[in-house]
């Protein structure tokens, strides 16, 4: 992209779904928002965007136009997308969807390598699958091949110790209370290096 001001970036946001004229965005609001949500006061912001603070405190007023560098670096501080700057939330699809799942209550599906007991079952088309499991398997050779499927996945440990294996990088032992976050597209399994089975909090992106 050759043209790096804020129209093209809006253009970008328009892009990336928004297929009805968005209203006009006042950016500095749009971004003490975010701030606030997360919240952070404007040093804090700042320091986490690499801005001066001044820099900051003038782009939520209103009296300073970014430039395209600064845009960059409040989507990085802010850990969102630069085109999320330019998107309102759509508040008007709060839905106020709930479910609890008792201890022990969730949809058990065992396999060879994994005892997994569904969380939220009660729930259809969620963005994520969160699931408790207990790891059976005690060495690569129990897999017929790597696991990978679409999404993102977060893994905590709760009980026992396990080995992450990836197929990028190296094994790593993980006890109660690690965790981790990784491409699911990516090859992995995870095996049991304790005596008894490991249990591990699984959450799975669905988008």
């Amino acid at each position: 992209m050759t043209d790096k001001d804020p129209k093209s970036l809006i253009s970008i946001a328009r892009e990336s779904g928004n297929t009805s004229e968005p209203e006009p965005l006042d950016l500095g609001a749009r971004v003490r928002e975010l701030r606030k949500a997360r919240d952070w006061t404007l040093e804090h912001a700042a320091n986490q965007a690499g801005l001066a603070r001044s820099t900051l405190s003038k782009i939520e007023n209103g009296q300073m136009s970014p430039t395209y560098e600064a845009l960059k670096k409040l989507a990085e501080g802010l850990e969102i997308s630069i085109p999320q700057l330019f998107t309102q939330p759509k508040r008007e699809q709060v839905n106020g969807r709930f479910t609890v799942t008792k201890m022990g209550q969730g949809a058990a599906h065992a396999t060879a390598t994994y005892e997994h007991e569904l969380l939220a079952d009660g729930l259809s088309r969620k963005q994520m699958l969160p699931y408790r499991a207990r790891v059976r398997a005690r060495n690569m050779d129990e897999f017929d091949g790597w696991v990978r499927h679409d999404g993102e996945e977060f893994l905590y440990v709760l009980t026992g110790v396990i080995k992450l294996y990836t197929e990028f990088y190296e094994p790593i032992e993980m006890r109660r209370g690690d965790s981790a976050y990784y491409d699911a597209t990516m090859g992995h399994n995870v095996v049991s290096v304790s005596d008894e089975d490991a249990t591990i909090l699984w959450v799975t992106s669905l988008a």
